[in-house]
């Protein structure tokens, strides 16, 4: 499909153009499937077209929430960009792989390293996903499962078939699956502090970006969310948390774990911005989170499978630095 640009003067203006939805497209929501085939323009606008009547659907509005389906025909208005956003969307990420740590035909597990996003948006032109579709151009799909922040490290699941995401993601939100973080956290943390059941609130500030605060259960934009916390080792000044979260939040660990007197090591948002400067110092340059173990079942086999990524390498020598040692 040609990607819809508005021209310079001269140009012949952008036309209506029909797309007929393909078997790998067949379930996507109607916004994914239009930012997929959209490329460069802003969110706000494809939201706009949508509610505005402009997409239709078999010649019949539809909701940015609405399923396409195999066979579909979807309508799309003329859309012009600006050159500056025509010229970013035409120049590609460049492609990356990264490391495996499971791979068959219906998904891959990576290893995400630390200061990377998984997608692109909110000031960020290009993550993950866009690295891996430019380094595997003959890849009919690869759909982000969930999500990790940008500065968590770990493990990191991509589907390569549209029955596969839809399978893990069903699991992810039924809370079927195992998922296990490594934290090092600030002071001594209480050893009879095993669960974590604090709502969570999002909001913005002035200037946009996400926060998330701990509110109480009366809070109807409250989320409820639970974090289960095993102390693996005590260390000066720190200890080391294995975090199993039930649901997955946006700044879940980060948030109940600052919120209980005990941020994470590095953490730019909620942590203790005099420690982190010290651990700068020390040579720890990033939050220690780390994505570390991650069970779900199989979308084929219905097997259960259980990946483990180790600590990477600045984390486990800022473990070495400061462990005591006889």
């Amino acid at each position: 499909m040609n990607h819809i640009i508005g021209g310079k003067p001269g140009v012949s203006a952008p036309a209506v153009k029909w797309l007929v939805v393909d078997e790998d497209s067949a379930g996507q929501r109607l916004d994914n499937f239009l930012m997929r085939h959209l490329k460069g323009v802003p969110k706000t606008h494809v939201y706009r077209i949508i509610r505005s009547g402009e997409v239709r659907i078999n010649k019949g509005r539809a909701s940015a929430e609405t399923r396409v389906e195999a066979g579909d025909e979807v309508r799309l208005p003329p859309v012009r960009i600006s050159e500056k956003v025509a010229e970013k969307a035409a120049r590609p990420a460049p492609g990356r792989e990264f490391p495996l740590l499971h791979e068959d035909d219906s998904l891959l597990a990576i290893d995400k390293p630390a200061g990377v996003a998984v997608h692109g948006g909110s000031g960020v032109s290009f993550g993950v996903i866009e690295q891996l579709r430019q380094a595997r151009p003959q890849a009919k799909l690869l759909e982000l499962v969930h999500r990790l922040d940008r500065e968590t490290s770990g493990i990191l699941l991509v589907a390569k078939k549209r029955s596969a995401l839809k399978h893990l993601q069903d699991q992810f939100r039924e809370r079927e699956t195992g998922k296990t973080y490594l934290a090092l956290v600030q002071g001594d943390w209480p050893a009879r502090l095993k669960v974590i059941d604090q709502p969570l609130h999002k909001f913005l500030l002035p200037d946009g970006e996400r926060r998330v605060k701990v509110t109480t259960p009366e809070d109807p934009d409250g989320m409820r969310s639970i974090t289960l916390v095993k102390v693996a080792e005590r260390l000066p000044g720190a200890t080391l948390l294995e975090v199993t979260i039930k649901t997955g939040r946006t700044h879940q660990i980060r948030v109940h774990l600052a919120s209980n007197g005990h941020p994470i090591a590095g953490d730019d948002k909620y942590g203790d911005f005099e420690w982190n400067k010290a651990l700068q110092k020390q040579g720890l340059r990033r939050m220690f989170l780390h994505a570390w173990r991650l069970q779900f079942n199989h979308p084929v086999t219905a097997e259960r499978v259980a990946l483990q990524a180790d600590l990477p390498p600045e984390l486990q020598q800022h473990i070495d630095r400061i462990r005591p040692h006889d």
